[in-house]
């Protein structure tokens, strides 16, 4: 398929998915969460074993394109609730499910569904420069693509209202600070503390990973007794795979070792 609002490509197991509206700070609009769908899509049966999602130019993603006319207000409003059941909903869920790890590359501000879709990845690295923005109160609406979850899990109940309700930016070092996200860079370190995270992603057991993540994502809606039985199935699965067996051998033969994600 030939993409117009996004970049994506496949080398050495990393995916690389670009938010590519510039101009527009990557906003989405409908073409783009047709593109973005069908590019995530794709990985299920391909060979990547890790996904770098990233924006293009000066921002990660603005969120909603408020001009595209699927959200237009019009004499009799809109249903916003629309957009969000067929775009947003399946795009964060898609990126938590996703059997491989997902790293979101902030590379400038990622203000309103575009902050909540980074903190949807499954580490987050920021430039210095930027910045996270609940921005949904400036304009009347509650925090969606998952903010009014994932928030309050990541920095508490207090600092997810304070972010919500005041729609206050955030610097990528404070969100570091709070645990919001993995680690904060400087700019000119980002794209190789990105690349050499998904390298490193691309060569491990990507199926022991794919369990971890699911696993750690469920936790919330388990108790403690159905999380160890959890546990206790996908250790019994992940104890006959190719990547369990090598590990092993690789470690009595004092050796790095080959992971293939089988």
């Amino acid at each position: 398929m030939s993409y117009g609002s996004i970049l994506f490509s496949v080398d050495s197991g990393i995916a690389r998915l670009t938010l590519n509206r510039p101009d527009k700070l990557n906003s989405f609009n409908t073409q783009m969460h047709s593109e973005v769908r069908h590019a995530l899509g794709s990985l299920e049966n391909g060979t990547a074993r890790v996904l770098v999602l990233t924006g293009a130019g000066r921002g990660f993603c603005a969120g909603q394109d408020l001009g595209d006319r699927a959200v237009a207000p019009g004499a009799d409003g809109i249903d916003l609730g629309e957009s969000i059941e067929k775009h947003y909903k399946p795009l964060v869920l898609a990126l938590h499910t996703l059997r491989m790890p997902v790293i979101g590359a902030v590379n400038g501000v990622a203000a309103g569904a575009g902050a909540n879709i980074a903190l949807a990845c499954d580490l987050v690295i920021a430039a210095r420069s930027a910045t996270f923005v609940q921005a949904f109160s400036k304009l009347g609406l509650l925090p969606d693509s998952g903010g009014t979850w994932t928030l309050p899990r990541l920095v508490g109940t207090a600092r997810a209202l304070g972010l919500t309700m005041l729609g206050n930016k955030l610097s990528a070092e404070q969100a570091a600070a709070w645990g919001m996200i993995w680690q904060c860079v400087d700019d000119a370190e980002l794209e190789s503390a990105v690349d050499v995270l998904a390298r490193q992603f691309a060569l491990a057991p990507t199926r022991g990973l794919a369990w971890t993540k699911a696993a750690i994502r469920g936790s919330w809606g388990h108790s403690l007794a159905e999380q160890l039985d959890i546990e206790r199935d996908a250790q019994r699965e992940l104890g006959r795979s190719a990547d369990y067996a090598e590990g092993v051998t690789a470690f009595l033969e004092k050796r790095t070792p080959r992971f293939t994600g089988r």
